[in-house]
């Protein structure tokens, strides 16, 4: 009987720790994320910046992080204080549930793109630059969209709402559409991303280290060579050095941008990575005590990966050095002249 009243009692605190974090931790998330990516999408649509494949990429992962966002975490913020529509209503169960991982799918995909480009931007090879374009940026993402929601389709079906002995009343309605809708999240939207974000960012390192070997390897051959020829003389060489270091500011700090970000997302998504394997490995039913224990680790490892979504903005703006934080600035400056010019005209 002890037994049983402490199981019932700690099934109660666990479900009131759950119910804390959803509440106070959401809000944090929806502020820190809808602001942070809001800036995000007027910084990067600035002229400066737009026409670069890789902050282009940036710029629409933004958006697919606001729209994951928006539909995560504002009805997690209502089931803290009320009641979360999407627990009772059906429909409003299926649609949040597309929106959330179609976009989020998309803004992983988006990421791994902007690695990529990277990749082909630092090759010693002419053939791959010359496919770091803003045109095939922009095909990449309209491709990872319509995968994206393709891939969730299956939502519509599977996705049921007032389900009991699930970690959320808003889940799939049986053990199929759950292994199907958790491999497809835990492979196509977890794992192969964040794979190959690591793949790809360690071969743009190994390219950047082999691009300053030769370079050196070059430098040192034209500093012989003038002693010998002083008509070419080291001004030439050292306008042109200059003119490069010009013109790939921009791409430098966006690589450490991202892969910085690559490196934060990893960490932050590999919670839920855990949990899903966990998910898949144990029994679809469990005791209440259980459930309760599944439950607040599930919401904690969601909210984490949740947080991916809102960091970029901080990111850009903490590594981003003068590139990001100087349109950023002007962007505030411009913002403050057009109050200013609207406060005299009144």
């Amino acid at each position: 009987m002890p037994t049983s009243s402490s199981d019932e009692n700690l099934f109660i605190l666990l479900n009131n720790i759950s119910n804390e974090i959803n509440r106070y931790f959401s809000i944090f998330i929806f502020l820190f994320g809808v602001i942070g990516n809001i800036l995000n999408i007027f910084v990067l649509s600035q002229r400066k910046l737009r026409s670069n494949p890789c902050a282009w990429l940036f710029l629409t992962s933004s958006i697919a992080n606001l729209f994951a966002i928006l539909s995560a975490i504002t009805t997690r913020m209502l089931a803290g204080w009320t009641i979360d529509p999407t627990d009772t209503i059906g429909w409003l169960c299926k649609l949040r549930g597309f929106i959330i991982y179609s976009s989020r799918t998309a803004a992983y995909w988006l990421i791994v793109l902007a690695v990529i480009d990277r990749w082909l931007l630092s090759s010693t090879s002419v053939r791959h630059r010359q496919r770091a374009t803003l045109k095939n940026a922009q095909r990449g993402a309209i491709i990872i969209l319509i995968i994206s929601s393709l891939l969730y389709a299956e939502i519509f079906y599977c996705y049921e709402a007032n389900l009991i002995n699930t970690p959320l009343p808003c889940y799939t309605k049986n053990t199929l559409c759950r292994y199907i809708i958790d491999i497809s999240i835990f492979v196509m939207g977890i794992l192969l991303p964040v794979l190959l974000m690591i793949k790809f960012g360690l071969m743009t390192i190994s390219n950047i280290n082999h691009s300053r070997r030769r370079v050196h390897a070059l430098a040192m051959f034209f500093v012989g060579k003038s002693t010998i020829e002083p008509s070419i003389s080291l001004i030439g060489q050292q306008q042109n050095q200059q003119k490069a270091k010009q013109e790939k500011k921009i791409d430098r700090n966006l690589l450490k941008m991202l892969l910085i970000q690559v490196i934060l997302l990893t960490l932050f998504i590999l919670p839920l990575v855990l949990e899903k394997i966990y998910s898949m490995l144990i029994r679809p039913n469990k005791f209440p005590l259980e459930a309760a224990i599944d439950s607040l680790v599930y919401n904690i490892a969601l909210l984490l990966c949740y947080l991916t979504n809102g960091i970029p903005f901080y990111i850009y703006t903490l590594f981003g050095r003068s590139v990001f934080r100087n349109v950023l600035l002007d962007l505030f400056r411009k913002i403050a002249q057009k109050l200013l010019t609207m406060e005299v005209q009144k």
